[in-house]
Parts: structure tokens; C-alpha cells; sequence
């Protein structure tokens, strides 16, 4: 039954992943947390990166802004060491709060309307790709920082579903090398992951067929409208766990 819920999860938020570029860790992490412990949705999170990136970057690679990927990626190997040792020091209750606060204020401040400010370069990369290197290192969620950015400099669709897919292989990937290390990578994590493999898939192209047919800005304000709800669930799991 858990397998089962999994992957269904999973499929989800490869539809998600797939049809805007970003997204699946803040719905994948904190359902998944809700069934298996958050150490192992972390890292289905980041094997589900893996795999979409792979597709999108073969797929797409013409519109990757590759000066602007490298910045974000480096500074995000610096940050992975802090997101592991947070997550593996920190108590669940702790984690589940924090994770609640990143969504809930994340999906707000999508909601909101935007100011008219724009970033014009890249000296503020590192700045964003070590906010989301702590992020994904601990919880899987290198996002919000990543969305965030390239908002701020303004890139069209299709720039900025590659280059954050550019982003995501490499730094996914580092991700994966330092969960092996700190001994977290189990065969438990290979069974979910492979188990769900084939909705991951599926989930790829139902996304792409979304972005193509659906209107991305109702379909993006039902899912922060959700990533809402869901953090207001974690925030009242970790309230129950601390005052157990």
C-alpha cells in the first residue's frame, strides 16, 4: 500500500517537474513525509530530479542559459555539506516546521503579484544557488531559491524550464553522491524509486502535455493553492511531535 501511495506521489510531482520545471520536491517531500520518513522521500525527490532533468536536458538543451546554470551550480556544492549535516542533526518536528515555513511562504509569495523588479546578470547566483544547495541537501529541495531567481531575471518559458533542468542534473546528482557518502542511499530508497519508475515516465510526458494545452497560470495558482494546505498539515505534525 505504501509503495502504492509512492508512487503515486511521485507521479504527481513529475507532472508538476515536467510541465513548469520546478516544483516536485515541494509536493513530493512533504507527501511523501507524511507516509515514510523524510530522509527517504528526500532522496526519491532528488532520483525523480535526476530523471526528469536527464529527458528535459537531452530534449531541450538549445534553451539552456549555460553561464547561468554554472553559477547557480557551484555555489550549491558549497551549501550540500550544511543541508546534510541539518538533516541528519536537526529532530523531525524541526524539519517538518521548517519544510511548512519554505512552502507556505513560497507558494505566497508566487500567489502575490510581482514587483517590477528584474535582475539583469548573474553576480547574485551564488547567493541563490547556495540557499538552494543547503536546501536540497537536507530536504530534497532545491527549488524555491532556483524559481525565485529565475523570476527575478525574467526568463521566457522555455529558457526557464531548461536552464533549471541544465541546474538540476549536475547539482541532483552531487546531491545523490553525498547522501551515499553520509550513508543514507539504501536499497529501501532503489525499491521505491524503481517501483515508481514507470509513473515517473508517464508523468514526464503528461506534463509536457499540460504545458502545451492547459493555462499554466491556473493550473500553477491550484497547485500553491494545494503546497498551502499540505504546509499547514506539516506545520500541525510537528506541533504534535514536539509536544509528545
Amino acid at each position: 500500500m505504501i509503495a502504492i501511495e509512492v508512487a503515486a506521489v511521485l507521479f504527481l510531482a513529475t507532472v508538476i517537474r515536467s510541465a513548469f520545471g520546478f516544483g516536485e520536491a515541494l509536493v513530493a517531500v512533504p507527501l511523501l513525509a507524511l507516509a515514510i520518513p523524510v530522509e527517504i522521500a528526500a532522496l526519491l525527490a532528488v532520483l525523480a530530479s535526476i530523471t526528469v532533468a536527464l529527458i528535459v536536458v537531452v530534449q531541450d538543451w538549445r534553451h539552456i542559459h549555460i553561464r547561468s546554470a554554472v553559477w547557480l551550480v557551484l555555489p550549491t556544492l558549497l551549501g550540500i555539506p550544511f543541508g546534510l549535516a541539518a538533516l541528519k542533526t536537526i529532530p523531525e518536528s524541526a524539519v517538518k516546521a521548517f519544510l511548512a515555513v519554505v512552502i507556505v511562504g513560497f507558494s505566497v509569495w508566487s500567489l502575490m503579484p510581482r514587483p517590477h523588479f528584474e535582475l539583469r546578470h548573474d553576480r547574485l547566483a551564488g547567493f541563490f544557488g547556495f540557499a538552494a544547495g543547503i536546501l536540497g541537501g537536507a530536504y530534497g529541495m532545491n527549488g524555491p531559491p532556483l524559481a525565485i531567481y529565475g523570476a527575478l531575471r525574467k526568463w521566457p518559458p522555455a529558457n526557464f524550464r531548461a536552464t533549471l533542468q541544465g541546474y538540476f542534473l549536475p547539482a541532483s546528482l552531487a546531491g545523490m553522491v553525498g547522501y551515499w557518502f553520509a550513508g543514507l542511499w539504501t536499497p529501501v530508497v532503489n525499491r521505491f524509486y524503481l517501483l515508481s519508475l514507470p509513473g515517473v515516465l508517464l508523468g514526464i510526458f503528461v506534463g509536457r502535455v499540460l504545458n502545451r494545452r492547459m493555462d499554466a497560470r491556473q493550473f500553477v495558482f491550484y497547485v500553491h493553492a494545494c503546497l498551502i494546505a499540505i504546509g499547514a498539515i506539516l506545520l500541525v505534525q510537528a506541533f504534535l511531535l514536539h509536544t509528545r
